[in-house]
């Protein structure tokens, strides 16, 4: 391809060279109008907090105006409330309030995110169906979804179901690597249910090993759920005795809570939010954090720790070695 020489030889002043760089597309990188390395992480995203009783209002009124067989997803998206933001929870993760109605189902699919779903309220005969497998869903329970299983909901109780999905949709948004498929039969088959399936840490099985945890702070006990694993974002659950106080510095780690079950007030950036069963609360990098429980609670930590930590850009405030202060 033939192109013309630029005289770049004949800039008299820098407003001249700019503009023969711009020709060029072409940027300085000596007088950027925003550095792009900076002492400490940009705060561009804020703590907030969402209230479940107002998901699950709006949710309730949606069961009647929204069908699951044109909606994807009857969620509610908790957007990250920053001029510019309509998705993102924190920067690499969203969270948000999904609801399948008695005797409803929700189609399968699959995506290159992963995800993950707490269940706030469901009755028996609740499931996930991931891979062909049923997979239970009650109060409490922890479900994992990894990334290209196909996965979808049938709601065979009584009773709506409500849960929090998480997703590391807006990571794979920036990065690039989105694929989506439907499952060629609407809902996958499945008549197995299996109740110990890795991909579930039930409620009834985890709450008496975090109760036995050993502390972390007087009357706070933490548990990373595990083996099973999701390669960007964990999942810890905390216990926080009533009158207990977890005060945590600053660090560069994305982090969601979901409270499961206990009240309390949480302190985002000196900005103080009380919480019930239900809520949520976005904590993004860099912001100091303070729990205090005002009754036995336990809250669940979803964090993208593990994707941080083998690149070592997990640093906090306290840290002592690097210049992290």
């Amino acid at each position: 391809m033939n192109a013309s020489h630029i005289p770049f030889d004949s800039a008299q002043d820098l407003p001249e060279l700019y503009g023969l760089l711009e020709q060029v597309q072409m940027r300085n990188g000596w007088a950027k109008p925003t550095p792009s390395l900076y002492p400490q992480p940009q705060q561009t995203f804020v703590p907030f907090r969402w209230r479940y009783r107002d998901a699950h209002d709006a949710l309730h009124t949606a069961g009647r105006l929204v069908g699951t067989e044109w909606a994807e997803r009857r969620n509610l998206i908790m957007a990250n409330p920053v001029p510019g933001n309509d998705y993102a929870t924190v920067r690499t993760l969203v969270g948000a309030y999904q609801m399948v109605k008695a005797g409803e189902t929700a189609r399968s699919h699959r995506h290159t995110p992963n995800a993950m779903r707490v269940v706030l309220e469901a009755g028996e005969n609740t499931f996930t169906i991931v891979d062909g497998i049923k997979v239970p869903m009650l109060h409490g329970d922890v479900l994992l979804t990894p990334n290209w299983c196909f996965h979808g909901h049938t709601n065979e109780s009584s009773e709506d179901a409500y849960w929090v999905d998480f997703l590391d949709a807006p990571l794979v948004q920036h990065l690039g690597p989105m694929f989506f498929e439907l499952h060629p039969d609407s809902l996958e088959h499945a008549t197995t249910v299996d109740a110990k399936s890795p991909m579930r840490f039930a409620y009834t099985d985890y709450l008496p090993r975090l109760r036995a945890a050993p502390e972390v702070a007087k009357g706070v006990r933490t548990l990373l759920l595990g083996p099973a694993t999701l390669a960007t974002f964990d999942r810890t659950v905390v216990y926080l005795e009533a009158g207990a106080r977890w005060q945590c510095p600053r660090d560069t780690v994305n982090r969601i809570f979901t409270v499961i079950d206990g009240n309390g007030t949480s302190t985002l950036d000196g900005q103080e939010f009380d919480w019930g069963p239900g809520d949520m609360m976005t904590l993004p990098s860099w912001y100091a954090h303070t729990h205090n429980a005002t009754s036995d609670a336990v809250l669940l930590q979803v964090s993208d720790a593990q994707l941080l930590s083998p690149l070592n850009w997990v640093r906090s405030e306290n840290q002592t070695n690097g210049n992290t202060k």
